[in-house]
């Protein structure tokens, strides 16, 4: 878990760097001698050594300090700091980035093969595990990613066969399931999922054009269904408002002959031509 390291302020430091240079500079200069020159080498040492522990924080970014192997802390403020010296920095992105995935080929709930393609937005919370959890954070990213893609168009259809039921084409539902499941996964790596969405979604080649076929048909039929259904409304409404405003007395027979001629106005895909009766209808 990342904690917070050790810092002071770097022109401070630096200052008092200056100083102890410019004191050992005087004793030489004033006092030379055997005790002269151990006091200023001991200076000197402090001061070279002491220069290693400076640090530029950039905004966005975090300094993960190490001392001989050993996790310290990490640095997220922004500016000039002084850190402790001999120690091993290492540079971590906090920005927002974005990952989108290749068109991933894979088979549905179903088993139809289908194409693929989303964009993570992520970013790193935790600079510890980002640098000391996994071997290379944004590799790692990239691979569980796509992994995850996998699974999810695996785990749903294309298509829902049934109502109420999920299906790829649900769009917020699976991104809510695809964000849910890129957190678990990035949580060992330090990393927060910001958002997910699906970008490109269509059956692979292959069956591209029989599953169109299939979807004009479904079109198709629930067209006729519903021109059906308002036919057969509008037909009975006729008939009772005929007989309602004696308009016309009909008996069963031509009731029938009728509904039969309207039906096949109302339901033809094509306009219907009249034929004009100048006797009788027998």
């Amino acid at each position: 878990m990342e904690k917070r390291a050790f810092r002071l302020p770097g022109f401070a430091a630096l200052l008092l760097l200056l100083v102890l240079a410019a004191v050992a500079v005087v004793v030489v200069v004033v006092a030379p001698g055997p005790a002269t020159i151990t006091v200023t080498s001991v200076l000197g040492a402090v001061v070279v050594i002491g220069a290693t522990g400076f640090v530029v924080v950039n905004p966005n970014d975090a300094q993960v300090v190490q001392f001989f192997g050993r996790y310290v802390g990490s640095v997220r403020d922004a500016g000039f700091h002084w850190v402790w010296p001999l120690t091993e920095r290492r540079r971590i992105t906090l920005r927002v980035r974005n990952f989108e995935t290749q068109k991933l080929k894979v088979s549905d709930a179903d088993g139809n093969p289908v194409e693929i393609g989303a964009v993570v937005v992520w970013r790193v919370v935790d600079s510890a595990n980002a640098a000391f959890g996994v071997d290379d954070y944004v590799r790692y990213v990239a691979v569980q990613a796509e992994a995850a893609v996998r699974h999810m168009a695996t785990s749903y259809p294309y298509e829902a066969h049934e109502q109420g039921a999920v299906s790829l084409r649900d769009a917020t539902v699976v991104s809510e399931q695809l964000t849910a499941e890129l957190a678990e996964r990035f949580a060992l790596a330090g990393v927060e999922v910001l958002e997910s969405r699906v970008t490109h979604l269509a059956y692979a080649p292959e069956i591209a054009q029989a599953m169109l076929a299939r979807q004009q048909a479904s079109a198709i039929v629930a067209a006729r269904f519903k021109i059906v259904e308002g036919a057969v409304g509008m037909v009975s409404n006729a008939l009772e408002r005929l007989s309602e405003q004696h308009v016309v007395e009909l008996d069963e027979e031509r009731k029938a002959q009728m509904v039969a001629n309207l039906l096949v106005v109302l339901c033809g895909d094509r306009a219907a031509t009249p034929v004009v009766n100048a006797g009788t209808l027998y």
